[in-house]
């Protein structure tokens, strides 16, 4: 049984999912669910439709758990699977791991060992519990697997696989040609404009954090693009930032492909979200990660910058737009640190190993 329920959980499970083939019992929770974004997802990754759907959408965190956590033991009581397999550090990981847990069936962790270090995350907690609740963890990098051995869990039930998202990218990137026709259609120059996107909690919901990062965007040398959720523009507006909005191309969000069309396409991103910092590291693009803190250090330095709100942002990204050719010239022969693309294979070898055992 495969639980999932935001989009990049999704996008890493889905090579998972069809290795496993009719193996896999597919449970949707709907912790994010946009019809137009979730449905998109599943047809651009060839999925077939979710086995079954929860729909606890829209709820506080613990309601969230508590409804997640009610459901799946109800169905892991029906279907009676061999293993459930998890992936990342969402409310629905905790709560497939904690029903797991009750009824005794195995858990596997995808993209086990990821530390920020910053309990002020909720993300972080619900990682650190789902990681010593599992019997099978798969770490995306050795540094993951150390986190895992330094919090005593046992060797033997650590393998390390690389990253999902090597093969998500390299399988969806959009051709050249595609990606020229985004950036028409965005009206934007290929290689001279900011990608930007900005989601957590800890820099949208403060009038004056968000008030600062988007001055900082505004302030670039190059165009910005900002997919935001219209939620996230009602919520700038009520704070009194439309005008800082007004300097900023502001688009809906859009699909993933496309997202990763333009993200190769870009000079370089500005972004709070974890999983941008792993896809730049297989198109080969610069972001600037405008976070408190960071669970993947392992791009810091070399595809990644770690910023806070403040005049930072613009500082670097003055540094990079003054010399972008020899920016990208750098990164395009640097290796990934997530993998060759073989990550799915990997686990789908291993969960099935623990079924067998």
């Amino acid at each position: 049984m495969v639980v999932l329920g935001t989009r990049p959980e999704i996008v890493k499970l889905a090579h998972i999912i069809k290795m496993l083939g009719d193996d896999a019992f597919v449970v949707h929770t709907g912790q994010h669910y946009d019809p137009g974004l979730s449905d998109s997802f599943f047809e651009q990754l060839q999925l077939p439709e979710p086995d079954a759907f929860l729909g606890i959408g829209g709820e506080t965190r613990g309601r969230q758990i508590g409804a997640a956590v009610t459901a799946l033991d109800g169905i892991l009581a029906d279907v009676e699977p061999g293993a459930v397999v998890v992936q990342g550090d969402t409310n629905t990981v905790l709560a497939a791991s904690l029903a797991a847990n009750a009824r005794v069936v195995p858990l596997v962790h995808v993209e086990a060992g990821l530390r920020s270090n910053d309990r002020r995350m909720p993300e972080e907690h619900n990682r650190v519990v789902t990681d010593h609740l599992a019997d099978l963890l798969l770490a995306p990098t050795e540094a993951s697997r150390a986190n895992l051995v330094a919090e005593g869990i046992p060797g033997d039930r650590i393998i390390v696989t690389g990253n999902t998202v090597v093969e998500a990218v390299l399988g969806l990137l959009p051709t050249p040609a595609e990606r020229r026709e985004l950036t028409d259609r965005f009206g934007v120059d290929p290689g001279r404009f900011v990608l930007s996107t900005l989601h957590r909690p800890e820099n949208v919901d403060d009038p004056a954090t968000l008030a600062t990062i988007l001055s900082e965007l505004a302030a670039l040398p190059l165009p910005v693009l900002l997919p935001l959720h219209p939620r996230t523009v009602n919520r700038a507006t009520s704070f009194g930032l439309g005008d800082l909005l007004d300097e900023i191309q502001v688009v809906e969000p859009i699909g993933y492909r496309e997202f990763l069309g333009l993200g190769a396409e870009s000079a370089f991103l500005v972004s709070d979200s974890g999983g941008v910092q792993e896809e730049v590291s297989v198109y080969k693009r610069p972001v600037l990660v405008v976070r408190r803190s960071t669970e993947r250090p392992e791009v810091i330095g070399t595809f990644a910058e770690r910023v806070v709100p403040g005049p930072d942002i613009s500082r670097i990204a003055r540094e990079w737009a003054a010399d972008l050719d020899a920016v990208h010239a750098r990164l395009s022969d640097m290796p990934s640190p997530y993998g060759d693309g073989s990550a799915s294979q990997r686990s789908v070898a291993a969960i099935r190993s623990l079924i067998d055992a």
